[in-house]
């Protein structure tokens, strides 16, 4: 029985380091809200951004930063990518903050809610994998190729 639950084991820590590694790989890009003033980002200005060390842009406006659901592969590849692990290594840093009253990036559901947030909410930034919709936000970050949405 124990060989079994060693078998186990090893596959699910296989299997993550696979798609950890596939999701690293993985092109988004990260937008802003249309009014934003700030039109190129850093990984380490955005990290500093979703880990809310920065809570302020440059004008004044509160930063909103949105995440997609730890498990969603463009998640992965964004935390991968951005902050040099993946959402679950985060949970300790997010207790600690916790205590300090500062809360973790709001979690939607979909890109396609993380664009219609970023559109309608001053200061708000996140992060879009295949489809950029160009006249609607501002892309401060490309990582790898993201096509374009076709008019």
């Amino acid at each position: 029985m124990s060989t079994i639950l060693s078998l186990l084991t090893s596959m699910l820590i296989y299997g993550l380091a696979i798609s950890d590694a596939w999701a690293s790989e993985r092109s988004f890009a990260v937008i802003t809200s249309p009014s934003a003033t700030e039109s190129r980002l850093t990984r380490e200005s955005i990290s500093l951004i979703f880990k809310r060390k920065q809570i302020y842009w440059e004008n004044g406006t509160r930063i909103q930063p949105v995440n997609l659901p730890p498990l969603n592969q463009l998640r992965r590849a964004f935390s991968q990518n951005i902050f040099g692990h993946p959402p679950e290594s985060m949970e300790d840093y997010w207790r600690e903050m916790y205590f300090h009253g500062i809360l973790p990036p709001h979690v939607l559901a979909s890109e396609e809610a993380v664009i219609i947030f970023v559109t309608s909410t001053p200061g708000a930034i996140g992060y879009v994998s295949t489809c950029v919709p160009e006249h609607r936000v501002n892309v401060v970050l490309m990582v790898g190729e993201v096509p374009s949405c076709l008019k």
